[in-house]
């Protein structure tokens, strides 16, 4: 793909995103279409004087459609990126936000903050659960003999497997009622109650994260070759690496604690978008946050219509869709190699 055609189908995925954006929020039990979205919008940026419609149609819009809208998008760019950085990082195409046990470890330290009564911090204990995983594994494989990129998946599995009983555990024991259903429902991917200051903490990492793994595209392409040819680029390895798998960290702990613990967008849309446009990161880390966006605002629109009165979990969407598109890709390359 040249260059010019690079760049205009990059545009063209972006208004993608924002046209399906548009369409995502009259879909749903009240019918609203798309001019009177666009009104409400405008009247709250305060570019229309009056609302041109009631104030219930409004909150619709407003309150419940858009701030959902913008969350899946921001969880999957964010998911994405967190994957395709993981997997140049690890030199594994099977990597994503769960491997070396992020995701488990972001949903462990989430649930425990909920079940100690302190819900408004989950999104601090989703990081920190995160960081501790990620520092676990990586010291394991350390003991191990070295933290390659084998040895850090092997004990990334391991942690995974435990930081997964103890969530199974802590909601066991602690959770009665119908907490317990909840609790389920939103580590199976929810994002269900999605409010603006979900949407501004989803922003707020992305904003951190981003520039951070753009601005080191270049040294992700060297880190594809191995450390040794990273190395002797002029590349700090070590130091690169743990500023980016903290930058994943951080992302992937705000992402759980926002929409639980969703999976198949990290791993395959790297994938998908790397056929298109090749193994650069320096297109292909944008190119995944779009196209993580748009896979994932589909995803909840369906999630949350598709079975209207009742509502899927998101997580349940992305597997049944991500499982073939996997399988398609991996056969795709298989032709390739």
């Amino acid at each position: 793909m040249t260059a010019p055609l690079r760049l205009s189908s990059f545009v063209a995925l972006c208004a993608l995103l924002i046209c399906s954006a548009l369409i995502a929020v009259t879909l749903g039990p009240a019918d609203i279409s798309t001019g009177e979205a666009w009104s409400i919008v405008l009247h709250h940026l305060g570019l229309v004087p009056e609302s041109p419609v009631s104030r219930l149609r409004d909150a619709i819009v407003w309150e419940l459609r858009l701030p959902r809208v913008m969350v899946a998008s921001g969880v999957g760019a964010g998911l994405a990126l967190a994957g395709a950085v993981m997997q140049a990082l690890t030199r594994n195409p099977l990597a994503d936000p769960y491997l070396l046990g992020l995701s488990s470890g972001a949903a462990l330290g989430a649930v425990t903050m909920l079940l100690s009564g302190a819900a408004l911090l989950m999104p601090i204990g989703a990081f920190f659960g995160a960081l501790f995983a990620l520092g676990l594994a990586l010291g394991i494989a350390q003991l191990l003999g070295g933290a390659t990129p084998s040895r850090a998946i092997l004990s990334g599995i391991c942690i995974s497997a435990l930081a997964s009983a103890a969530t199974s555990f802590l909601i066991f024991w602690s959770s009665t009622g119908d907490s317990y259903r909840e609790i389920l429902a939103w580590l199976m991917g929810s994002l269900s109650g999605s409010l603006w200051s979900d949407v501004a903490l989803v922003a707020g990492a992305l904003a951190l994260c981003s520039p951070v793994v753009l601005y080191s595209a270049r040294a992700l392409d060297a880190f594809v070759f191995g450390d040794v040819s990273a190395a002797s680029l002029g590349i700090d390895v070590s130091r690169l690496r743990w500023i980016l798998l903290v930058a994943t960290a951080l992302l992937t702990g705000i992402m759980v604690a926002i929409g639980g613990a969703i999976g198949f967008v990290g791993l395959v849309v790297p994938h998908a978008v790397r056929l298109a446009t090749g193994a650069r990161h320096r297109v292909l880390l944008p190119w995944s946050m779009v196209v993580g966006a748009i896979v994932m605002l589909w995803a909840d629109t369906a999630a949350r219509t598709l079975f209207d009165p009742r509502e899927l979990p998101v997580g349940i969407v992305t597997a049944l869709v991500g499982a073939p598109i996997f399988f398609f890709v991996l056969m795709r390359y298989r032709r390739v190699t």
